[in-house]
């Protein structure tokens, strides 16, 4: 499995124009736009062409049956471009050339605007597919060729809708509704999966790599969002229903009983894809949730880790914060209580630390903290938990401890603190600190009576000198 597949099918993303003319490069904007701008003129020929050879609803023999085509070649571009650098670089082109075709055509000027909305709302509804599912653009996997195919009808299904328009305002025979309105989706569609398709699977690796090395061209859009299901989900229902309904009413309008046999004989095998890609696209959208849902629980999981390790943790040196110590040491209590087991606390903090913030700053304050950290850490064992209890003072707890073996801790801890210079940016000092020790007692009435007692253990190192090890055993102490 490669590295991509593994990580799923990438966000739907755009080339905008707008960053582009900002951020692009001289190159990029004179390749770029001056392309686009050459494919455009190009699409509105075609487009007048169109009309002059007449390849509009052109009857075809198959299996016995007759099917109308419309061979439209600004299709071809127009969708090429929308698939590979975003909506708007298909859509004004796919406009520009449906106009032209209409006004040469003598098509009355506000039909002509409306007429000219035909393709880009199709290839609307085709980004609206990519936006909601990421799915590849390459179809070099079934289900991305699956997946592209039944948005194509969709889509096709859409734009046809033109072809009323065309009708409408050329004064069509009822008769000779059905070819057009055949031809133009049929023509599309087959276009659009036959020609356009095998060219993506050709050209999309390369556009992927170039549109992921411009990642500051780049528009995202909110792939997989609700809004885009939901749009989906509506676009390909509206689409069936209203190809049901407009090929339906064409054929009642049928006189010849041989064409209105073969039009509902087509109309029953496209409805049995359209059942199939229906079943398809459930189970892309039932495998879109369960990943989504995945992802979410993931994420919940990872977020409760983090809150967590907030909740627990002291920001500073990663240690455990004073409440999550106060929990840990009420149980260790308890529970040495109820085992009479040994366990011993050691408290301490640096000697001296007003004066190394005074002398080198908060910030190397700081790092001391975090060097005496580190050291704990390193020296205690994994049954052992540490503690920032204060500002500069920590808490050492070690289950199943006598008391000589918690002063032999102590004494290496304190040992390795004074050979742990802290280096902060350019200076680099060593600091030193005080300890003391208690052991757990079987006659207090609370682990806050143990940490007393440390703490008391603290003050007399402190008082004798500092930068030693005391401890409390019922009023004898012993001292290095």
């Amino acid at each position: 499995m490669s590295k991509s597949d593994a990580q799923g099918p990438p966000a739907y993303r755009e080339l905008s124009p707008w960053r582009l003319w900002r951020e692009g490069s001289r190159r990029q904007k004179i390749c770029l736009f001056g392309g686009w701008l050459v494919l455009l003129m190009l699409c509105a020929a075609l487009g007048v062409g169109m009309v002059i050879w007449r390849w509009s609803g052109l009857p075809i023999a198959f299996g016995g049956v007759t099917v109308y085509l419309t061979i439209y070649p600004p299709l071809l571009i127009c969708l090429l471009l929308t698939l590979t650098l975003g909506w708007w670089w298909g859509a004004i082109p796919a406009y520009c050339a449906t106009f032209s075709l209409a006004v040469y055509a003598g098509m009355p000027l506000p039909w002509a605007l409306l007429f000219a909305l035909a393709n880009p709302l199709g290839f609307a509804i085709l980004v609206i597919g990519y936006q909601a599912i990421a799915m590849r653009r390459d179809l070099r996997a079934l289900n991305a060729l699956l997946f592209y195919v039944q948005q194509s009808f969709v889509a096709c299904v859409f734009s046809s809708s033109g072809a009323l328009i065309w009708s409408y305002t050329n004064h069509f025979e009822r008769a000779a509704l059905l070819p057009i309105w055949q031809g133009w989706w049929l023509g599309a569609f087959l276009q659009s999966v036959l020609i356009v398709g095998p060219l993506m699977a050709l050209l999309w690796p390369r556009a992927e790599r170039w549109l992921s090395a411009h990642p500051q061209l780049m528009r995202d859009t909110h792939t997989r969002s609700r809004q885009s299901l939901l749009g989906l989900l509506a676009s390909v229902a509206l689409g069936v229903l209203f190809y049901g309904f407009v090929t339906i009413g064409l054929a009642e309008g049928q006189v010849d009983k041989e064409a209105m046999r073969q039009t509902m004989w087509i109309f029953y095998w496209v409805f049995v894809a359209i059942v199939l890609f229906m079943a398809f696209f459930g189970y892309q959208l039932f495998v879109h949730w369960q990943k989504t849902q995945d992802h979410l629980l993931a994420e919940l999981h990872r977020a409760n880790a983090e809150l967590q390790t907030l909740a627990t943790t002291d920001a500073l040196t990663g240690l455990l914060n004073r409440r999550a110590a106060d929990r840990r040491l009420s149980a260790e209590w308890q529970r040495t209580r109820r085992t009479r087991r040994h366990a011993a606390m050691v408290l301490l903090d640096i000697d001296h630390f007003k004066q190394i913030n005074d002398q080198y700053g908060h910030p190397a304050g700081d790092a001391a903290l975090r060097r005496l950290s580190a050291v704990i850490q390193s020296v205690m064992r994994q049954v052992d938990f540490a503690a920032r209890y204060g500002g500069e003072e920590f808490l050492i707890v070690l289950p199943d401890t006598d008391q000589q073996g918690a002063f032999a801790f102590a004494e290496r801890l304190r040992v390795e603190v004074a050979a742990s210079p802290v280096v902060h940016e350019e200076d680099s000092f060593n600091m030193q600190i005080s300890l003391g020790v208690a052991i757990a007692r079987e006659d207090e009435a609370s682990h806050e009576r143990w940490v007393s007692r440390a703490d008391r253990a603290l003050y007399r190192a402190k008082q004798g000198g500092r930068n030693r090890t005391a401890v409390d055993d019922a009023g004898v102490e012993k001292q290095a």
